[in-house]
């Protein structure tokens, strides 16, 4: 994932980053902890998940990682499923040819995971949106409203289901 703060295919809002005179963050700006649960169930299925920034106010959105299964070929490729993060896929993830270098990568099995916030991201509000989808499960989406740069207490949200604690220091 350490690719993901140089090469964002996406990006955010050009218009935004050109009207305001606040400088780009430096590397290391923040990071988004973010937790798949265990899910006690006969038949599990590990989810493809997409994390993305929206600015606040609205606007393009800026796609940070996706998580799917790269390795599947054939008739059905991995792919296939990603319009399954059904806002994801609006947002801008269906524009995505992947795999995208720096955002593309396997699912993850439960735990918690540690993604640098990208470094470029000009002073301002957002909101970080971070979607899972399981076979023979459920989908859920969660939003974390934070500033940048990042400052004092963290900014965090807690999924119902398929997603546990999303939080951004």
């Amino acid at each position: 994932m350490s690719q993901t703060r140089s090469r964002l295919p996406i990006p955010l809002l050009a218009a935004a980053a050109a009207t305001t005179a606040t400088p780009a963050l430096a590397a290391g700006a923040g990071t988004v902890s973010i937790t798949i649960p265990r899910v006690n169930v006969a038949e599990y299925h590990r989810p493809y998940v997409a994390g993305w920034i929206e600015p606040a106010a609205g606007g393009a959105a800026r796609t940070v990682f996706v998580w799917y299964d790269v390795k599947k070929a054939g008739r059905d490729p991995g792919t296939k499923w990603l319009s399954d993060l059904r806002s994801w896929w609006r947002k801008g993830g269906r524009a995505l040819a992947m795999p995208a270098d720096g955002v593309s990568s396997a699912t993850r099995a439960p735990g918690t995971y540690q993604i640098p916030l990208p470094a470029n991201l000009p002073a301002g509000a957002y909101v970080f949106k971070v979607e899972a989808a399981r076979e023979t499960g459920g989908r859920e989406l969660v939003s974390v409203p934070f500033t940048v740069p990042v400052r004092g207490a963290p900014a965090s949200a807690k999924g119902q289901s398929e997603l546990g604690s999303i939080t951004i220091r």
